[in-house]
């Protein structure tokens, strides 16, 4: 078992009434996105450090039995997803796949490439994936830049892993750090953080829903409901582009989001999306640090509220944690990164 020697401020950390969090790991600098294998493997992602984590529980007793390290030195390997045995890892401009890798974590495997023409601007040139049901890989395309107007960035697209072949899903996305499909409807949800540089609330950041392939939401040209951007958004009508379900707010920085389906969370938790802020960067007032929760379905939101706060610290300090992505442990533990402190945060539910 892993001895934890990292004192974080968990007492301020406010979650609802029986819920609990606890360190998982804090031996994962820079720690990213997350997956879990069959076998409850917890495997993270890095932007900066060029590493993948493996963090078996083989007990099943919610703690970490050691940190591995996951096929050497990667360039930018961010996105990390768990499909039919294999470990996906998206690195700048290449998916790399690790077969039967919970079987051999120890033995160090060679991945094989299985895709090696993404573009290769290093500008939010960070990848989140995810498979989706129709068995496509789901890949995150960010625009180079705070604000332009690039053909080929901006969009999610989709990779046929069997023809090669790669397609847009949607376009108008400036860049999104998380998406997942609704598990009644199928329905693909997906955030988008929006330009730096303008002054006030604006532009907000968004949580945006695709029903169909196609639609394009708007950047550069327009943000949230409605806003022309100041400098490409003359001569176009936002009435065009498709408007996002939620304003999150001014440069909270959504990142990862799921669905829950696990089993350890009380009915009203179920099927409800849960969503991290990774917080503010050029702000002086401190926005975003939370976990944020809603219920969504065809399309709309039902109700919303905070789930987990706290990260920002007291007034007038320096944040201590910034959120970057969500998975659900094999017990129904929610699974938090934080590439600021580097851990991983396990939240449970122990209330009656």
């Amino acid at each position: 078992m892993v001895e934890y020697k990292r004192e974080l401020p968990l007492e301020q950390i406010t979650l609802p009434s029986g819920f609990e969090i606890e360190i998982y790991s804090d031996q994962v600098p820079n720690a990213r996105t997350l997956t879990v294998g069959d076998q409850g493997t917890l495997f993270v992602g890095t932007r900066t450090l060029g590493k993948v984590y493996a963090l078996p529980d083989k007990d099943g007793d919610g703690k970490v039995d050691k940190v591995i390290e996951v096929g050497g030195r990667h360039f930018m390997p961010n996105g990390v997803t768990f499909h039919k045995g294999a470990l996906y890892v998206a690195e700048n401009r290449r998916i790399l796949r690790y077969n039967k890798i919970e079987e051999n974590l120890e033995k160090q495997l060679k991945p094989e490439t299985v895709y090696s023409r993404l573009p290769t601007e290093r500008y939010q040139g960070w990848r989140y994936i995810r498979f989706g049901p129709d068995g496509q890989l789901y890949i995150s395309i960010g625009a180079p830049c705070n604000i332009c107007s690039r053909s080929g960035f901006g969009q999610i697209v989709r990779l046929d892993l069997e023809k090669k072949r790669i397609k847009p899903f949607v376009t108008g996305v400036r860049n999104s750090g998380g998406f997942d499909w609704h598990p009644e409807t199928g329905g693909f949800w997906f955030t988008d953080t929006a330009r730096n540089w303008v002054e006030g609330e604006q532009p907000q950041d968004e949580l945006n829903y695709a029903p169909l392939a196609g639609l394009h939401f708007g950047f550069p040209y327009c943000f949230g409901k409605g806003m022309r951007d100041p400098e490409y958004g003359v001569n176009h009508h936002c009435g065009n582009y498709r408007s996002p379900v939620v304003e999150l707010g001014a440069h909270v920085s959504p990142l990862g989001m799921l669905f829950y389906t696990g089993k350890g969370f009380p009915s009203a938790y179920q099927e409800r999306l849960y969503l991290v802020e990774n917080g503010s960067w050029d702000q002086q007032q401190k926005r975003g640090f939370k976990i944020w929760m809603a219920t969504v379905k065809d399309g709309r939101k039902r109700n919303e509220e905070i789930f987990a706060s706290g990260w920002a610290g007291k007034k007038g300090e320096m944040p201590w944690g910034r959120l970057v992505d969500v998975a659900v442990a094999k017990d129904g533990a929610l699974l938090v990164s934080d590439d600021l402190s580097g851990v991983i945060y396990r939240i449970s539910y122990n209330g009656k």
